[in-house]
């Protein structure tokens, strides 16, 4: 296993860094493939899949552009095989951020999403917003 630290990141921040480049989830997106590895699960890529098709985003990018952003996350992700099953989050969606997290032995999460922002952490792996992610020294 590499020493490089492991990133979890949200279908929330993911979306985010898409539509909006050299935005804070852009950044922190790009520091996150710089600096580490991203962990990924069937499931979460699922749901970024499902988000990133929704008609209400063709105003920022094209369909093509967002599967060409899904496409390199794939490509640059490290797929994880999630052991365990969480329940934990207000919104049970949010559990397979921590599942893939434990499961994958991520250093962080980063989301924007208050469920998952609201429990600061988990086991040991610590739950930042992209602006927190970004003062990280890594």
């Amino acid at each position: 296993m590499s020493d490089r630290p492991r990133f979890v990141f949200d279908a929330n921040s993911l979306i985010s860094a898409a539509l909006f480049k050299g935005s804070t989830p852009d950044l922190a997106f790009r520091r996150a493939l710089r600096d580490g590895t991203l962990l990924a699960s069937n499931a979460t890529i699922s749901e970024l899949s499902a988000v990133l098709a929704r008609r209400k985003f063709d105003r920022y990018l094209t369909c093509e552009e967002r599967d060409l952003f899904l496409a390199k996350y794939i490509q640059r992700a490290t797929l994880v095989d999630v052991t365990i099953s969480v329940q934990l989050c207000r919104d049970p969606k949010d559990d397979m951020y921590l599942a893939l997290a434990q499961s994958g032995n991520a250093n962080c999460i980063v989301t924007g999403d208050a469920d998952l922002r609201d429990l600061g952490r988990f086991e040991d792996i610590v739950i930042l917003t992209p602006k927190e992610f970004l003062t990280l020294p890594i």
